[in-house]
């Protein structure tokens, strides 16, 4: 059995330790301590130890008990629990087990998430059995998708629901049936391949950001770490092994304190004061808050939540519910919240009749209730400042308190547009900035108008690209329109009985029941939606800043990006100026890297345009190596004009066989003519013909005109679109 790096060895993780749990670890633990939180969702870059901390997670869960030979793993001890492998009775064999670590891959099949038809059962005895499927062995487990974004989101949201409700139901393929699924959903993603809509942002319980540590010590001491774990897993397992064992304590410790936690009223009403002050979209957020707060306190070893184990369980609960749109970075000013909090503990609430609760202010002193360890005093970040329900909580919210009194109460919300970083920089003041070197062409930065809602752009005919929401194409998902041979994917259960009911006679039956063989099987051809690749490659000259065009281009493209982070296309951008084409948006689906990039883009300069068509050829080019089911759409906007100092004269005759070579990569492509006034040269349409291109002449390349006539292409072209 391969042997796992321990929970307790990544950095932050150690609960025993002077400054406690980091963010990642705490809200791991607080979800396996109160499951109703409703998972987590980590995100952060590369090689931040989030598979690895989850996949060590499991090791320090308490084991369950479960029924000997039972695939729905339910709870010996409860009895309304059922099973479709039952009914058990008491005479059933009852055996432990360590909770389990079921990873869903991002490439699995709706069948295999959540159960199908036992095709063996049904081809060699004839009989319809389910086989359970994912969810099924993930109850009263962890079920880790490890890069979540990229999870189609009819999955995404097949599993959000059977976390929260509880249950699976199955009706399909001549199969009834339901079971519990009751688990742990735990989701890591690299926010610089995608983000996951706003939606399903707001159905994980907790989200954290993680980075890298800084601090060379920090980071000498992981790697140390991990080499020894990679010499002796075995030994270095057992280094850590017990305080592995002290966390599993400390974790069921908590679950039996969890149902005894007191939130009072005045603690109720705090929690509703953060999140309407945070302004976040319904209830779930004051829910999630809630429970997270009772779980930290029976973590922190309390009867009673205090104002600590609130800040604690808003940090980690409304962050990612304050985005109102993919523009907004996830974040929370804890200024703010702990303005909203106030400095003194909660107030006990007033009797009625019954005894007084005498532990109700012991949570100011943190002391943990029959624990060995002591409670964490420290958020694992550089913005909590160690307040965990430790005995400086106090002294931490008073100085937060001090810090806002020098001056006028700030406002108790954040403005939208400070978060949003759409408009950081207008096209009214931007071309005047910066200045120009003696001798050089001026340039100038022009920020990008609002975004807005575009048109759905579609590439015509009928791709095979990976999932998405735009273009029509054959896949795993959609509406089923026939049946191929193959013995993976969904089964077609009438076509594969017509398949072998032609060849009965030859395999001497000739009644009674069917015979059914491998090569009879046939499975749903489905058509659904792909992603495609929209690629802009952008006039930057100085005709186009004199004009203050950029701004105009700049928000049809986040337009696109904002439509494409919903259909989970690719968008990128090319700009060309001065001597040569710069590659200022790789083509990527995250939406926060491009916002930042794209207000960054200066203008001016000479428009060397047989540069920026060979660029964009390499773009493509390399984009489809990697996924030569991805159909691209290039967007060339300019002029016609070419001209180079490199070059000279030879700058038109250059710009010509670029665009011919592009032509002859057969990419499906419409320029954009942004040439105006009363004398017209008309060189964009002559480019349009060596590009073998659709010709749109525009008078003002504005971005509602921009993404109308992409529109229009896309709509109408019958041949090249299916390249």
């Amino acid at each position: 059995m391969p042997v796992h790096y321990p929970f307790s060895a990544v950095l932050g993780c150690e609960a025993d330790s002077a400054t406690g749990l980091d963010d990642m670890g705490l809200a791991l633990v607080l979800t396996t301590i109160s499951p109703e939180i409703g998972g987590v969702l980590v995100r952060g870059e590369k090689g931040t130890a989030k598979s690895t901390a989850v996949r060590g997670l499991a090791a320090v869960l308490p084991s369950i008990s479960v029924y000997a030979g039972d695939r729905f793993s339910i709870d010996p001890s409860d009895p309304s629990a059922e099973s479709p492998d039952g009914p058990f009775g008491p005479d059933a064999v009852v055996e432990s087990r360590p909770v389990r670590l079921i990873e869903l891959p991002v490439g699995a099949t709706e069948d295999r998430v959540v159960g199908s038809l036992h095709l063996e059962s049904a081809l060699s005895r004839g009989a319809v059995e389910f086989e359970p499927g994912l969810l099924a062995r993930a109850h009263r487990g962890l079920l880790y998708v490890d890069e979540v974004n990229l999870l189609h989101d009819h999955l995404v949201d097949l599993l959000l629901d059977a976390a929260a409700m509880g249950r699976v139901s199955v009706e399909r393929d001549g199969v009834s049936v339901s079971h519990a699924a009751r688990f742990v959903l735990i989701g890591t993603m690299n926010p610089e391949e995608g983000e996951l809509r706003p939606q399903l942002l707001d159905r994980f319980g907790l989200t954290v950001e993680v980075a890298a540590p800084r601090d060379p010590a920090l980071r000498v001491e992981v790697v140390r770490r991990r080499m020894s774990f990679d010499l002796d897993a075995a030994a270095f397992a057992e280094r850590f092994g017990g305080a592995d064992r002290a966390l599993t304590s400390r974790i069921a410790a908590a679950r039996e304190l969890v149902g005894k936690v007191r939130l009072t009223e005045p603690g109720l009403l705090k929690i509703a004061e953060v999140c309407a002050a945070f302004e976040v979209d319904g209830l779930r957020a004051d829910i999630v808050t809630a429970r997270t707060a009772v779980a930290h306190a029976a973590w922190a070893g309390r009867s009673e939540v205090t104002r600590a184990d609130i800040r604690r369980a808003a940090l980690l609960a409304l962050p990612h519910r304050r985005r109102r749109n993919p523009f907004d970075a996830p974040g929370i000013d804890e200024d703010l919240l702990d303005r909203i909090l106030g400095d003194e503990e909660l107030p006990p609430e007033p009797p009625e009749g019954g005894p007084s609760d005498d532990s109700g202010d012991s949570g100011a002193e943190g002391d943990s209730v029959g624990l060995d360890t002591p409670p964490p005093s420290g958020s694992g970040g550089s913005t909590d400042g160690g307040e965990d329900g430790s005995t400086d909580e106090g002294d931490a919210g008073s100085t937060d308190g001090d810090s806002s009194t020098d001056g006028g109460e700030p406002p108790l919300v954040e403005p939208a547009s400070e978060a949003s970083g759409v408009e950081t920089n207008t096209a009214d003041n931007a071309p005047d900035q910066p200045q120009a070197p003696s001798g050089a062409a001026p340039e100038s930065v022009t920020g990008a108008a609002a975004a807005y809602r575009p048109r759905l752009l579609t590439v015509t005919g009928l791709g095979t690209g990976r999932t998405g929401g735009r273009s029509k194409a054959i896949g795993s998902s959609g509406r089923r329109i026939g049946a191929r041979e193959s013995s993976r994917g969904s089964l077609h259960l009438v076509e594969t009985l017509k398949a072998a009911a032609g060849k009965q006679a030859t395999r001497g039956r000739t009644s009674g029941r069917v015979e059914l063989q491998i090569e009879d099987l046939r499975t749903a051809v489905r058509e659904g939606r792909e992603a495609n690749l929209v690629l802009f490659c952008v006039d930057a000259s100085g005709s186009m800043a004199a004009r203050k065009r950029m701004a105009q281009v700049k928000a049809a493209v986040l337009s696109l990006l904002l439509d494409a982070y919903r259909r989970r296309d690719k968008v990128g951008m090319i700009t060309f100026r001065g001597e040569g084409a710069e590659l200022v948006l790789p083509p990527t689906g995250s939406v926060d890297l491009a916002a930042a990039r794209l207000d960054e883009i200066p203008a001016g300069g000479r428009t060397p345009l047989a540069e920026g068509l060979l660029e964009a050829a390499r773009v493509l080019q390399r984009e489809r190596l990697r996924d030569r089911d991805l159909r691209p759409l290039l967007v060339v906007v300019t002029d016609g004009r070419a001209n180079s100092k490199t070059h000279g004269k030879d700058a038109v005759r250059r710009s010509q066989q670029a665009a011919a070579y592009v032509a002859g990569l057969g990419i499906t492509t419409v320029v954009i003519d942004s040439e105006s006034g009363p004398m017209r040269l008309g060189l964009a349409r002559q480019l349009a013909a060596h590009l073998e291109a659709e010709h749109v002449p525009v008078a003002e390349v504005s971005a509602e005109a921009l993404t109308s006539t992409v529109h229009g292409f896309t709509g109408s072209t019958t041949g090249r679109g299916a390249a």
